[in-house]
């Protein structure tokens, strides 16, 4: 079973009293910024992989409040320090645009950089996102392997209804049209509440000093 780190992050911001404060925290060599408002958390980090002119990050978000969430990908929005704005792909159009010019190596590239930052922290498990995804693709097949298609609409984040308690995550796209992010502000709107990060181009690169245990 998958293991997400979303909870633990919300464990993290009560426990410090940074409720409604945006935090940072390292794992596997990521750098993750989390926020929660009103019982809801929001985790991101920059990905490493890079596919066909998309910048990837990995989204995850927990409904800790006591009703339903709905959370989707043109909801998320990336604004340049030049104002520009450059909104994630709808789940549909990227899975599209992986079939028809991403090569199966491309797909398994992405799935491990996916896998290796989804599972860094063996604390709570996701219940409504990429593993169960995975696990219905597979279903379906009858195979023990991904093929290129099933596997990148495994990954996607995707429109997904949270009830209290569930947590979903996914890759969010973000199309750069050759011009990486930089440097900027992420928003992501859930539950009629605004999360805005402000986020470092080199998240993925740069040494980290690992959270005091």
């Amino acid at each position: 079973m998958v293991r997400c780190l979303v909870l633990a992050a919300a464990l993290i911001v009560c426990s410090c009293g940074l409720y409604g404060q945006s935090i940072e925290f390292e794992s596997g060599g990521l750098k993750f910024q989390t926020l929660s408002k009103e019982g809801v958390t929001v985790m991101f980090a920059r990905l490493p992989a890079q596919l066909r002119n998309y910048e990837i990050l990995q989204l995850m978000v927990s409904n800790g409040s006591g009703s339903a969430v709905t959370v989707k990908p043109d909801d998320i929005v990336f604004r340049r320090q030049d104002g520009t704005a450059v909104w994630a792909a709808p789940a549909r159009l990227v899975i599209n645009k992986l079939l028809e010019s991403a090569s199966r190596n491309d797909v398994i590239r992405l799935t491990t950089a996916y896998e290796a930052s989804l599972f860094g922290i063996p604390r709570v498990r996701s219940t409504n996102g990429y593993e169960q995804r995975r696990q219905s693709f597979l279903a379906e097949m009858g195979s023990n392997k991904l093929h290129a298609a099933a596997a990148a609409s495994a990954i996607a984040f995707v429109t997904t209804r949270l009830a209290s308690g569930e947590t979903t995550d996914g890759a969010v796209f973000f199309p750069t049209v050759g011009k990486p992010l930089g440097a900027g502000k992420l928003t992501v709107r859930a539950a009629n509440n605004t999360f805005e990060f402000e986020t470092d181009p080199e998240a993925t690169t740069k040494p980290l000093r690992r959270r005091p245990e």
